[in-house]
């Protein structure tokens, strides 16, 4: 998929950042997708300053594009959600700077899906200005590590196989954890 869409943007390289950018919001929609092949794409396409501008901007506008249509249109359907990130349903209750708050610390975790915040915040009291705010600032940090690690990937420099050992043995705790606590539930 990442080299289908590689391709198509040197295709169409002339109107690439905006077609990136639109990507970006259907990734976010779609919410299970993970962005960061879009971002290495992005960098090798239009460098490494360019590419994290023009990936945070597709991302913070999937995400707001995201929380409006979850909050006009899928919020009957979306109760069976809740139930599965009990942290994040406290943002259906909080409002103003508690809100923003919220939003914020939520998206530097990395294991809370992107699209969970923005659902719960949609569905929640949150104003639309306040969760582009938060989203967007947020978003930065884990952007920019996500870029840092990209970039190490693609040219595979030493650093890349420490961000690939530390990034398969946090994600192999994280199975472990949630395996573990699943077993002593049931």
């Amino acid at each position: 998929m990442a080299e289908t869409i590689q391709n198509f943007l040197t295709d169409y390289y002339s109107i690439s950042i905006p077609l990136s950018i639109l990507i970006n919001i259907l990734i976010s929609l779609l919410g299970f997708i993970p962005s960061i092949f879009l971002t290495a794409i992005n960098i090798q396409l239009f460098g490494v300053t360019n590419g994290t501008i023009i990936s945070i901007t597709g991302e913070a506008l999937g995400a707001i594009i995201s929380f409006y249509i979850y909050r006009i249109g899928l919020q009957k359907f979306t109760h069976d959600k809740v139930n599965k990130y009990p942290k994040v349903e406290r943002l259906l209750y909080v409002e103003g700077r508690e809100a923003f708050l919220l939003v914020l610390s939520f998206r530097f975790i990395p294991f809370i899906p992107s699209s969970i915040v923005t659902l719960f915040a949609a569905l929640g009291k949150m104003s639309l200005l306040s969760f582009s705010i938060a989203s967007t600032i947020g978003k930065i940090p884990a952007l920019l590590i996500e870029v840092y690690s990209a970039y190490h990937v693609i040219n595979g420099t030493n650093e890349a196989k420490w961000i690939i050992t530390i990034a398969g043995c946090v994600g192999l705790f994280y199975l472990w954890k949630k395996w573990r606590k699943n077993k002593e539930g049931a």
